[in-house]
C-alpha cells in the first residue's frame, strides 16, 4: 500500500489529483492544467468569432467567465480529456449506448475516472487488485472484484459521471509490485474531514489534560492522600478502642444480671425462666405471703392453744432489703447492687488481664 502513490485533497484541486493518481505520478500542476484551459477558451473565442465579432453571441461570450476553470481550481472535462491525450488515453462515457453494447466486464478494463458536480476521482486496477485513489479520502481503499461492479453501480445511482479510460497506461512501480504479491486491508480509509475531526477533538483533550496537570501539584495530592490515610486509621483507631469499652461494659451487665437471677432463684420458693425486674419479684413476694396468711387465720385453732401469725423463714437478702428499707427506695437500692456488682467483675477483668 506505501507504494501506491496516492495525492490528497488540496484546495479544490481535485482533477489534478486525480489525474496524478491515474498515472501514479506527478504529472500534471495547476500551472500546466490552467495553460491546457486557456488554451481551451481560446479555441472557444475562435468559434465564436467566426460568427461575427459584432454579434451578440460574440459579446455574450466574452462577458462570461471560463467555464473549463475556475479561480478555486476546478477544471472541465475537456482539460482533463486534453490532458490525457498527452499519453495517448482516452475517456469514453461508461453508461453511453456505444460503450454498453460491448458489454466488456469492469474488471478487464484498467482504470475510471468518475465525477459528481466539480469533484473527480481515480479507480485503477494495479497489478491484480483495485483500488479507490479519491483524494478525499486518508490512503487507498482496497476493491475487491465482485465489489467492483456494484460500487460503479452506486455511484451512477448517486449521480456520478463514470468514464472509462483507454488506452496504455505509463508503468509504475506500484502495478510491477502488486503483480507478484496481493494486498490485504485490514481497516477501511476515513474521509478527511472525519480524520481531521478525530484529530481536533484529541488536541483538546490533550490540552484539557495538560491545563488539569499544570494547574495542580502532584506533590501536594499526594501529601493530601496521605493525610486521608492518617486520619482513617486514626478514626479506626478510636473506633476499636470504643468497641473494646462497650465489650466490657455489656459484659459487666451481662455478669450481673446473671448474679441478681441466681439470688432471686434462692430467696423465692420456685424458679421462672423470665427475667423479673426488682419491683415485680417485690409484688409477687408480697402476693405469696398474704395468701399464706390467708389460708392459716381461715384453720382452726386447738382448744387451749393461743394462735400466733405463722412465720416464714427469714433469708440474708430479706433481712438486708428490711434493714435498708426505711433508708433506701427500690431504685436506689437496684442501681447499688448494680454498682456493687460492676465494680466487682471490673475487679476480676483486671485481674484476668493482668495474668
Amino acid at each position: 500500500m506505501e507504494s501506491i502513490f496516492h495525492e490528497k485533497q488540496e484546495g479544490s484541486l481535485c482533477a489534478q489529483h486525480c489525474l496524478n493518481n491515474l498515472l501514479q505520478g506527478e504529472y500534471f500542476s495547476p500551472v500546466e492544467l490552467s495553460s491546457i484551459a486557456h488554451q481551451l477558451d481560446e479555441e472557444e473565442r475562435i468559434r465564436m468569432a467566426e460568427g461575427g465579432v459584432t454579434s451578440e453571441d460574440y459579446r455574450s461570450f466574452l462577458q462570461q467567465p471560463s467555464g473549463n476553470m475556475d479561480d478555486s481550481g476546478f477544471f472541465s472535462i475537456q482539460v482533463i480529456s486534453n490532458a490525457l491525450k498527452v499519453w495517448g488515453l482516452e475517456l469514453i462515457l461508461f453508461n453511453s449506448p456505444e460503450y454498453q453494447r460491448l458489454r466488456i466486464d469492469p474488471i478487464n478494463e484498467r482504470s475510471f475516472i468518475c465525477n459528481y458536480k466539480e469533484h473527480w476521482f481515480t479507480v485503477r486496477k494495479l497489478g491484480k487488485q483495485w483500488f479507490n485513489l479519491n483524494s478525499l479520502l486518508t490512503g487507498p481503499e482496497l476493491i475487491s472484484d465482485t465489489y467492483l461492479a456494484l460500487f460503479l453501480a452506486q455511484l451512477q445511482q448517486e449521480g456520478y459521471s463514470i468514464f472509462v479510460v483507454k488506452g496504455d497506461l505509463p508503468d509504475c512501480e506500484a502495478d510491477q509490485l502488486l503483480q507478484m504479491i496481493r494486498v490485504q486491508q485490514m481497516h477501511r480509509p476515513k474521509l478527511i474531514g472525519e480524520e481531521l475531526a478525530q484529530l481536533k477533538e484529541q488536541r483538546v483533550l490533550q490540552t484539557d489534560l495538560e491545563r488539569v496537570l499544570e494547574g495542580s501539584d502532584g506533590s501536594g495530592m499526594l501529601d493530601e492522600d496521605e493525610e486521608g490515610l492518617q486520619r482513617a486509621l486514626t478514626l479506626s483507631r478510636q473506633e476499636i478502642d470504643l468497641e473494646d469499652e462497650e465489650a466490657d461494659l455489656r459484659r459487666a451487665i451481662q455478669l450481673s444480671m446473671q448474679g441478681s437471677s441466681r439470688n432471686v432463684c434462692q430467696d423465692t420458693p420456685q424458679s421462672s425462666s423470665t427475667n423479673l425486674t426488682s419491683e415485680e419479684l417485690r409484688k409477687k413476694r408480697e402476693a405469696y405471703f398474704e395468701k399464706q396468711q390467708q389460708q392459716q387465720q381461715q384453720q382452726v385453732d386447738p382448744p387451749g392453744q393461743v394462735s400466733y401469725p405463722c412465720e416464714r423463714p427469714t433469708t440474708s437478702s430479706e433481712r438486708l432489703g428490711s434493714d435498708l428499707g426505711d433508708v433506701m427506695s427500690e431504685e436506689d437500692m437496684l442501681q447499688a447492687a448494680v454498682t456493687m456488682s460492676l465494680e466487682t467483675v471490673q475487679n476480676n477483668l483486671k485481674t484476668e488481664r493482668k495474668q
